[in-house]
Order: C-alpha cells, then sequence, then structure tokens
C-alpha cells in the first residue's frame, strides 16, 4: 500500500509543475501568444510481487549420510535411492536435501538445522546416531535412522534398521513348527553377539523349545574350532560312548573308538555373516555335527551376500530376512539409471521417503514434523515389506524364512502383507 501511495504521489507532481510553469507565464507573457500545456505523464503501472518461488512451499527434509569415506558407496546408494523414490511419487511437498557425516555427523546436522530442515533421516553409524542426536534435542527435530542399534532408539531417535532378534526370532518359530525342539547357538563375541544371544534364548521359550548351549566364539580359526567342541558337548559325549578325545598335533580329532552319542540338539543357530558360518563347518562336521544331520540357522546379515546361494556347504540352512523381490527390481533400476549396483541398505533411503510422503499431506507447512503418527498401528509398506514403530521406536518388519538351496535361495514361508494387530 505504501508503495502504492508512492507512486500516485509522483503521478502528480508533473502536473503541479506544469500549472504553476502555466500561470507564471500566462502573468508575464503578452496575451496573444498561446502556452502549450505540457502532455499528461505516462502512467508507470505497478509491478506485481513475484511468485513465491516452490521451495518456500514444501517442508525441508535433511537426509544424513556419508558421501565420502569408506562408507561412501552406502551412502551414496541411499541417496540416489531417495531421489529415485521422490522422483517415483511426484509429490512437491517435501524439499530433501543431502549432507555428508564424514566430516562431522554433529555439524551436517547443525547446517540442516540452520536450513531449516524439521526432520532427520540417518544418519547410518551409531556413532554417528548419537552425535545428531544431541543436536536434534535441541531443536525437537525426529531422527529416523539408519542404524540397526537398538540402544539408540527412544525419545527423538527412531531405528529403521534391521534387528537381529526379529530374524532369529521368526527363523526359530518357523522351524518349530517344522518339529525342531533343541536348539544351540554360536554368537560372536561383542555388542552383535549379546544382542543375538540375548534374541536365541527369548525366542527358544517362547515357542517352548529347550536351548541345550549358547557359546560365544572370536573370529580366530582356533578359537572357533574350540567353539564347535564346546557347543556339539563333544567332551561329554565321548566319555558317555566310553571312548576318550584324542587331538592330532595338527589340530585335527582322530578316530573315537566306541559309540559316539549324537549332538543334543536339532538346530544350530550361527549369529554370524554366511562366510563365517562356513568357516565352522569343517570343526563342525568333525565333532559330530555335519551338515545334514542338524539343520543350520543364520540371521539377517545372511541377506546381504550375493554369493549365499552358492554356497554348497549351507545347503538346507534357514534364515529369515526383509522380501527381496521389490529390491530386486529397484536394483534393476538403480543400474539403468547410475550404471552400477546399489548398496542392499539402499532400500533405507527409498523407503524413508515413501514414509515422509505418507505423511506429508498431514504435514502444514513450516510446523513440526507430526512425530505422532510415525507409531500408526497399521505402519507403512515399502521396498523392504511392511514395517511399523513400536513404542519404544523400533521398526518392527514383516519378515519371510528363506532357504538356500543347489545354487538358489527360496522362499519357504512368506512374509505377512502387514500387521494383524
Amino acid at each position: 500500500m505504501r508503495i502504492l501511495m508512492r507512486t500516485a504521489a509522483n503521478r502528480q507532481a508533473p502536473r503541479l509543475l506544469a500549472l504553476v510553469v502555466a500561470l507564471g507565464l500566462t502573468a508575464c507573457v503578452a496575451p496573444e501568444r498561446r502556452v502549450a500545456t505540457a502532455p499528461p505523464p505516462i502512467a508507470v503501472p505497478v509491478a506485481p510481487a513475484p511468485a513465491p518461488l516452490v521451495e518456500a512451499q514444501q517442508n525441508r527434509v535433511a537426509l544424513l549420510v556419508p558421501l565420502t569415506g569408506s562408507n561412501a558407496p552406502v551412502g551414496q546408494s541411499i541417496a540416489n535411492a531417495a531421489n529415485m523414490a521422490l522422483l517415483d511419487v511426484g509429490d512437491k511437498r517435501v524439499n530433501l536435501r543431502v549432507y555428508d557425516t564424514t566430516p562431522g555427523a554433529a555439524a551436517a546436522a547443525q547446517r540442516a538445522l540452520a536450513d531449516g530442515a524439521r526432520l532427520f533421516l540417518g544418519p547410518l553409524l551409531a556413532g554417528d546416531v548419537r552425535a545428531v542426536q544431541a543436536v536434534a534435542a535441541t531443536a525437537g527435530v525426529p531422527v529416523i535412522s539408519f542404524s540397526n542399534d537398538s540402544s539408540l532408539a527412544g525419545g527423538d531417535v527412531y531405528v529403521l534398521g534391521f534387528q537381529p532378534g526379529q530374524s532369529i526370532a521368526r527363523t526359530i518359530a518357523y522351524a518349530k513348527g517344522r518339529g525342531i525342539d533343541r536348539f544351540a547357538a554360536l554368537v560372536p563375541a561383542g555388542v552383535y553377539g549379546q544382542r543375538a544371544q540375548t534374541a536365541f534364548v527369548r525366542a527358544v521359550d517362547a515357542v517352548g523349545g529347550r536351548s541345550t548351549a549358547v557359546v560365544s566364539y572370536t573370529r580366530d580359526p582356533t578359537r572357533m574350532a574350540a567353539a564347535a567342541r564346546s557347543v556339539t558337548n563333544y567332551d561329554a559325549r565321548i566319555k558317555a560312548g566310553g571312548g576318550t578325545a584324542s587331538i592330532r598335533p595338527d589340530g585335527s580329532v582322530a578316530a573315537v573308538t566306541g559309540a559316539l552319542a549324537p549332538v543334543p540338539f536339532q538346530a544350530l543357530l550361527i549369529a554370524d555373516s554366511g562366510s563365517a558360518a562356513a568357516q565352522f563347518l569343517p570343526a563342525l562336521a568333525k565333532f559330530g555335527a555335519a551338515p545334514g544331520t542338524v539343520i543350520l540357522l543364520g540371521t539377517e546379515l545372511w541377506n546381504n551376500e550375493p554369493g549365499l546361494a552358492r554356497a554348497a556347504a549351507l545347503r538346507g540352512a534357514l534364515f529369515a530376512s526383509v522380501p527381496d523381490e521389490r529390491f530386486r527390481r529397484l536394483a534393476e533400476r538403480y543400474r539403468a539409471k547410475f550404471g552400477s549396483s546399489p548398496s542392499r541398505l539402499a532400500s533405507f533411503g527409498y523407503d524413508s521417503i515413501l514414509l515422509v510422503n505418507n505423511i506429508a499431506g498431514n504435514w502444514p507447512l513450516g510446523a513440526p514434523f507430526p512425530r505422532g503418527q510415525l507409531t500408526t498401528r497399521d505402519g507403512f509398506a515399502g521396498i523392504d515389506g511392511a514395517f511399523r514403530f513400536t513404542p519404544g521406536n523400533i521398526a518392527e518388519r514383516s519378515l519371510e524364512v528363506q532357504q538356500i538351496g543347489n545354487g538358489a535361495i527360496t522362499t519357504v514361508a512368506p512374509a505377512a502383507r502387514g500387521f494383524a494387530n
């Protein structure tokens, strides 16, 4: 309004000046001379206000992933898949910006806040999640992390990563349904192994099975052989059979005279990668648990090993993971677009954008992200199948059971399409 008033006054100024000049000339000049009047001023149109930028009509979301350093291939895969999802959904209500966490996750989060981010997707590593959490808490911004560390969940942090406990529980429940009652486990030393052990014990109890042994190991050939000997209860079985244990100087097991009792379990969980599980097989065979005599069980880690289907020694082994068919189709599109194969974790980028898009219609422009909708009971659908966040902020997933066959991995129990309760 002020601009309009100033413009009108400016248009009147020439008229007043012309009038004053005309009056002066009339007083001083002979009346027979005609005085030329000034032409009317040209009207200057008021320029319309510029249209707001499209970006100003969007809620900003920050994707925090490693784009440099040793984890760059994973972070770049996640970022590329997230942008593929944005193009696929075609929704213009979200403005996604990507920040590199390798130079410093906290600094990346601070830059994102300064740019107006109201939601953080990522980061990937547990240490980076802790750093980002400290920054996010100051602004009340939720963090949907890609870590699998369940201890990070709570408050502003939601954990989207795959949980070993869910995979173990699904596999053991399937095995119990096929008549297996007695279970044992080999778990690696460290945090992952501790959580796998807890999940194993709970899962066996939940299905009414019996746990015969849980043995921890470090990834050293000698220690792994000792763990195989312990979990099979080899020494006690030797004594029960009337024989004596005999280990040759080279570490191999000498033939045992007399009858040897069978191992005390029907299924053995090896809570490690598929390649680590394969390293146990020679020792397990020596101690009476050769493939075919027991069922081997794996975890969600096995779903990230492309060569696992060709591991003949693991034929018949079972593990539970997210469904793979949609990811295979995504990977084909990814290769066509970027000329390389994505990390298996690229699905986190795609599915997190689908989640945001699902909620975007209920996210007013400029308002805080409506975190209450993250825990909807119906959950969300994505490349990795159905998932939802529990009240503890951990992603609960619908998993399928897969079995290693002759050069292929087949689904023996499909994942549910959604959640019954």
